[in-house]
């Protein structure tokens, strides 16, 4: 594995780590492709629950493509290559198009998250910020805009309102403004960011794995659909649970008012 993706174990947690401090954490090609392997590998492991996502040093989280090695690159590929990486590829960071994973993704974003950094940042299904964090598409600044689930996710996690703003300016938007519009769950202070990420991630991995996995599978393919067709998924997916193991230890947990201890079954 590349030495630009760290992956560390704490108990079902995974910790990725974008190690490239001195680029802002921005990816180059190699880099996004052993991001993309890494997530590949978290969603084939069953020991792994949760992941945390998080940038190395105190600047930055992801400032995006590294764009000096973007540019080299994409004058030796010929256009059918790149159109067919464009639109059918795994994305930025490898879960920001047509990697779905079904299990809880954490972002602990401590510092930038710029372009393709913040559209990784919007693929995780929670994200945590430090108080320096500071948000921005700033595409449109160079002729371009954003093509790796920012202009899909932003406006379901923040309103249409709020996504047009960032979009449409490409300024940058700072911590307190993220909460404030739903784009953050929670602002830690830096020094305390990570491990009380990784806290919260311990906590996402005691609960019941495949009721996360049917309800965020739900509410990914429900929103936009019909909400008569969308509720007879909900329910079909209630039932289903209900036949799993993992209901019948929660239920019987519950009564020995115990932990209860599941297995994904």
């Amino acid at each position: 594995m590349s030495n630009d993706i760290l992956t560390e174990k704490h108990g079902d947690v995974r910790l990725i780590t974008i190690n490239r401090p001195a680029k802002m954490n921005s990816l180059d090609f190699a880099a996004n492709d052993a991001l993309v392997e890494t997530f590949r590998e978290f969603a084939a492991d069953d020991g792994a629950r949760v992941a945390v996502v998080t940038g190395a040093g105190d600047k930055s989280f992801c400032a995006g493509a590294d764009l000096k090695t973007y540019t080299m690159d994409f004058a030796n590929r010929s256009a059918p290559e790149f159109r067919t990486g464009a639109t059918d590829g795994p994305g930025f960071g490898g879960i920001t198009r047509s990697l779905d994973i079904d299990k809880p993704i954490v972002a602990a974003i401590n510092g930038y998250a710029i372009s393709g950094g913040f559209e990784l940042a919007l693929a995780c299904d929670i994200r945590f910020c430090s108080p320096d964090a500071e948000f921005a598409l700033q595409d449109v600044k160079w002729g371009f805009h954003a093509c790796d689930g920012g202009l899909v996710r932003l406006p379901q996690i923040v309103g249409l309102g709020h996504a047009m703003e960032i979009v449409l300016s490409g300024e940058r938007v700072d911590a307190e403004t993220a909460f404030r519009i739903g784009l953050v769950n929670r602002i830690h202070e830096k020094p305390r960011l990570l491990e009380k990420t990784l806290d919260y991630a311990a906590m996402l991995a005691r609960r019941a794995p495949l009721a996360q996995r049917f309800a965020k599978d739900v509410m990914r393919r429900t929103y936009g659909m019909p909400v008569a067709e969308a509720l007879r998924l909900e329910s079909r997916s209630f039932y289903d649970l209900g036949r799993t193991e993992d209901l019948a230890e929660g239920t019987t947990a519950f009564r020995e008012k115990r932990e209860a201890r599941f297995k994904g079954r």
